[in-house]
């Protein structure tokens, strides 16, 4: 009997079906190697994983020595891929973390404490520096006591992926002496280029929410945004920290459009200037991630 004109999928070439695996996602990849050993094989070629790594991944780690070392050590694009997604490499001089979404293969960045400007960091008696075996980084920063407690932290937009939702977290945890920490919703700001782009009020305490907090004592002008005004008695904006996998807490900043050909400057802000003392809060960074699909963007 002839053949009718018809080509089935496993009668294409391997080569043919990576580079068609290649414009989709890492996530379909995976679900496509199910349909048959042919897709199975083409879904580990390197033409597939080398389009979902970033252009510029060999320039980001040849400035870390454990990036110059995985380059040279993973045998497929594939498992540079996984191993990124997984592991985390510290770039910068160790100032940053540096790591890739598993599901789209999106640039992660994480700003370690050293890399923010924390108000009175440098003086002892207010923050001291420390290892935690728990952090990817060599230090974090132990609040003392404070009044005036103030976390910034800068990214430029370019080293970003374009076109993508990002949020920041402001990541951290809680030593066991710590107090003064959940009697007032705490100010968080984000700016892009100078211009305010979100603004609300956090908690440090899932366990307040639907509870009333203190009146806050003055106006507060965070950003030095031109609109000021005072705190009355109220909730948080609905925004509380959240257990992450890694052990530590976070708590949302707010999100924003990374524009395609954008290079701006993308300002975060944590900020309490009540005039109670605060105590025991250990900062290990900010995390600027993608957003996760169907998550609703910050108010």
């Amino acid at each position: 009997m002839e053949r009718s004109g018809e080509l089935h999928l496993n009668e294409l070439p391997e080569g043919c079906i990576a580079n068609a695996l290649s414009f989709t996602a890492p996530l379909d990849v995976a679900r496509l190697s199910a349909v048959s050993p042919m897709f199975k094989s083409a879904a580990i070629s390197d033409v597939v994983w080398e389009r979902f790594l970033p252009s510029d991944l060999e320039s980001v780690l040849s400035t870390s020595p454990d990036g110059s070392l995985l380059l040279a050590s993973v045998s497929s694009k594939r498992e540079l891929y996984f191993s990124l997604c997984d592991n985390p490499i510290l770039v910068d001089n160790g100032r940053k973390s540096f790591s890739l979404e598993k599901k789209s293969g999106k640039k992660c960045y994480m700003l370690s404490a050293m890399d923010l400007v924390i108000t009175w960091s440098d003086t002892p008696r207010y923050w001291k520096w420390n290892s935690n075996p728990a952090s990817r980084f060599p230090e974090v920063a132990e609040l003392i006591k404070v009044c005036w407690l103030e976390i910034r932290g800068k990214i430029s937009t370019c080293m970003l992926s374009p076109s993508i939702l990002y949020t920041a977290n402001l990541v951290f945890k809680f030593s066991i002496e710590a107090y003064g920490l959940d009697d007032q919703p705490v100010e968080v700001a984000m700016k892009l280029d100078g211009d305010k782009i979100c603004a609300r009020s956090v908690c440090w305490n899932a366990e307040r929410r639907g509870q009333q907090f203190r009146t806050a004592r003055r106006p507060v002008d965070f950003f030095n945004f031109s609109c000021r005004r005072s705190i009355p008695a109220r909730e948080s904006d609905g925004h509380y920290p959240k257990k992450r996998g890694d052990g530590w807490l976070e708590i949302e900043l707010g999100d924003f459009f990374c524009t395609e050909g954008e290079d701006g400057e993308l300002e975060m802000r944590v900020f309490d200037s009540t005039n109670y003392w605060k105590r025991g809060l250990i900062v290990e960074g900010i995390e600027i991630r993608p957003k996760e699909v169907g998550a609703s963007p910050s108010s």
